[in-house]
């Protein structure tokens, strides 16, 4: 995409103009057109400005101006000025230079349904124009796999929405069971080690009661032999 095919012819088209603004609003164009050849385009946007300050009405002078602006990378301030040379503008083939250029600025920002308004007013003027044709079939291309990808990502977003919801409550049921279970016992004691300690307990009963047995048995046999 041509984004100044039309800056040359759009040079100077003033005729039957012979007040002294006029002129020096051309002769501002011209000093315009020079620099922007030379690809000084932030020079040749300061001679356009001027023209048009000479000049509001100089649909050209906007036009130039747009283009210097492109070349500048200074897109949103250029289609400002192409939007002002179509409202002015009268020669339908320079509007539809216009209006091709509005086409070209908004396509590359991806603003497809504003650029293909663009180019079908271009091509209302000049219906024989076919490269802004192809612009227009291609921009319809572009702006229909937009759609698509914009309606994919908003299916994979709703999709992702719904696995993360599906995670938190799956988390969610984690902590309600963590917390419907009962907490272990630390001093409660396994099954072995209640049996242990139950078999240690009949064993030291067992040796207790032959302690005492024994004791019973003893003191009788000393007041016997103490007898004796």
């Amino acid at each position: 995409m041509n984004w100044l095919k039309y800056i040359g012819v759009v040079l100077l088209a003033l005729v039957g103009v012979q007040t002294v603004m006029a002129q020096s609003d051309r002769n501002f164009i011209r000093s315009g057109n020079r620099l922007y050849r030379q690809q000084n385009y932030a020079k040749a946007e300061i001679e356009y400005r001027k023209a048009l300050a000479k000049n509001p009405r100089n649909p050209q002078a906007m036009y130039n101006l747009g283009c210097a602006l492109l070349m500048q990378q200074k897109d949103s301030a250029a289609v400002v000025q192409f939007q002002n040379a179509g409202r002015t503008e009268t020669a339908k083939m320079r509007k539809a230079m216009v209006y091709h250029n509005i086409g070209v600025a908004c396509q590359k920002h991806q603003l497809f349904a504003e650029a293909i308004q663009a180019y079908e007013e271009s091509l209302r003027n000049n219906p024989s124009d076919n490269e802004t044709r192809y612009n227009l079939v291609l921009c319809k291309r572009q702006q229909k796999k937009q759609k698509q990808d914009n309606k994919n990502n908003q299916q994979q977003k709703k999709k992702q929405k719904q696995n993360d919801k599906k995670q938190d409550n799956k988390k969610n049921q984690q902590k309600d069971q963590q917390k419907q279970q009962p907490k272990p016992d630390n001093e409660k004691m396994s099954k072995d080690n209640a049996e242990q300690l139950l078999n240690y307990a009949e064993q030291e009963e067992k040796a207790t009661q032959q302690r005492l047995n024994r004791n019973k048995v003893q003191p009788q046999r000393r007041r016997l032999e103490k007898n004796w």
